[in-house]
């Protein structure tokens, strides 16, 4: 071979071209699709007039209103369903939020309540020996005491009884209703109740006399773990507590930890009612010389429930409040809502049942006990 290149030749084979024509004609007539019911243009041999508009005005067209453009101007304003934009309308006054509310203000947050306490607690054995003691021992009814009796209590000659559980001394001093008491390192919880009541339902309750009735009693601290020179709570093993109880109380048992007693507790600082958990916090735990007081003020109620109120009825107002060394240190309604875990309320302490004061201890303490009104640093109203 040479080295010229090979060039096919130009247009189709001599014979193509006839070869089509003759094997594949073309079929006769027009297309299947062409028909005057589809054609746009006039077919040859027709005039345009078979495409002329009809005669007349349309259909719609009413010869009374006219053709002139005032019959058709638009209304005044704007049209019906057209609403003011958010661009036409006033804008909100300007809010300053670098402003900062003043917090001080509002009403203090709830308190926490807790499942124990970061200091003393008790066994959960003695707790299940209170809760089926309490099943056996049902409240006492209210007494009716003799006008001697209550002389003793309304002038504070009150007497403390010592539990089997207290390790320790109870002496009574040369004022009546002032109590001297040391328990020793060892001792277990117990709780020093009064034999007579500070609150005697039937006698002194608002309901039957008509004014506020106030019980209140006063601990001196003397000092807090002695043996081991520990001068607070915290730093001692050992507690004080101050409450009251509505009889019979289980002995070996802080106040606040059964049903129908209150207390608060000095080695942790917080409040119990009803509560054999952690309790509330209070205020701050007690120390080395001071005198801490405990009262509750019954009074009518001041918006008793309607009739048909399904909220059941308010016996009594009552107002717990707490006092540290001759000044108010806090308090609680005795109504205000409880934690939910508590079972049973604060039933025997509204006013219907008597009440005695109750004082609990644990460890060694030095203490004082004072019944006397006037031994009081704080002297409350309606006593």
């Amino acid at each position: 071979m040479t080295g010229e290149t090979f060039q096919p030749p130009s247009g189709p084979p001599p014979s193509w071209r006839a070869r089509a024509q003759e094997e594949y004609p073309p079929p006769a007539g027009p297309p299947p699709g062409y028909g005057p019911h589809i054609s746009f243009a006039p077919r040859p041999g027709r005039n345009s007039s078979s495409y002329d508009p009809l005669p007349g005005p349309p259909p719609s067209f009413n010869p009374q209103r006219g053709n002139n453009d005032e019959t058709y101007a638009p209304p005044q304003g704007p049209p019906p369903s057209k609403k003011q934009s958010s661009s036409d309308a006033e804008p909100p006054p300007y809010h300053d939020w670098t402003v900062i509310p003043d917090t001080a203000l509002l009403p203090p947050p709830p308190s926490m309540s807790y499942d124990e306490s970061f200091a003393g607690n008790a066994n959960r054995s003695d707790s299940d020996k209170a809760d089926i003691w309490c099943e056996r021992f049902p409240m006492y009814p209210p007494f009716n005491f003799s006008p001697a009796q209550l002389d003793a209590i309304r002038s504070g000659q009150i007497i403390l009884v010592k539990p089997p559980e207290y390790t320790g001394d109870l002496l009574p001093t040369k004022i009546a209703g002032v109590w001297k008491c040391r328990t020793w390192a060892k001792c277990k919880d117990a709780c020093l109740l009064t034999a007579l009541p500070l609150y005697s339902a039937l006698a002194q309750s608002p309901l039957r006399t008509g004014r506020p009735k106030t019980i209140y009693y006063e601990l001196k601290i003397i000092g807090v773990g002695r043996q081991g020179g520990h001068t607070t709570f915290e730093e001692a093993d050992a507690s004080i507590s101050i409450g009251f109880a509505a009889p019979p109380y289980p002995s070996w048992r802080a106040p606040g930890w059964q049903r129908a007693s209150l207390g608060v507790h000095g080695d942790d600082g917080r409040r119990f009612v009803n509560d054999p958990w952690g309790g509330l916090d209070f205020t701050d735990a007690f120390n080395s010389g001071d005198t801490v007081g405990l009262g509750i003020t019954y009074s009518l109620p001041k918006n008793p429930p309607a009739y048909g109120n399904q909220a059941p009825p308010r016996l009594l107002d009552a107002e717990v409040f707490f006092t540290r060394n001759g000044k108010k240190n806090g308090g609680w309604d005795l109504h205000e809502q409880l934690d939910e875990k508590i079972i049973g309320g604060v039933r025997g302490l509204e006013g219907d049942y008597d009440i005695v004061g109750a004082v609990g201890v644990f460890g060694g303490v030095d203490f004082e006990v004072i019944f006397q009104p006037g031994q009081w640093m704080y002297q409350p109203e309606h006593i």
